[in-house]
């Protein structure tokens, strides 16, 4: 590790970052589930988007993501579509 880079400290990967992001939204919502806090879903999914547009032209719409609970538990589903390369 060079000196310039413990001083300054290494700039992080987006997918690095958006993980660690991914992490704190869902400790966050299993810590403090009460139905009048507002669902994490729809900002998640608009981060997305804003992520894989800065790599991907891609529409909004090719991006579905889902949560789904069963007794104790969780499967968080993104799926993306991708458009064809030619």
């Amino acid at each position: 590790m060079s000196l310039l880079s413990f001083l300054l400290g290494e700039k992080k990967k987006s997918a690095a970052v958006a993980k660690e992001r991914l992490q704190i939204i869902l400790a966050h919502e299993r810590a403090g589930r009460n139905a009048s806090e507002p669902d994490y879903l729809p900002a998640l999914q608009r981060d997305l988007v804003a992520v894989i547009s800065k790599y991907i032209a891609i529409n909004p719409d090719d991006i579905k993501v889902h949560l789904e609970r069963q007794d104790n538990l969780e499967v968080l589903e993104v799926k993306i579509e991708l458009p064809e390369t030619r």
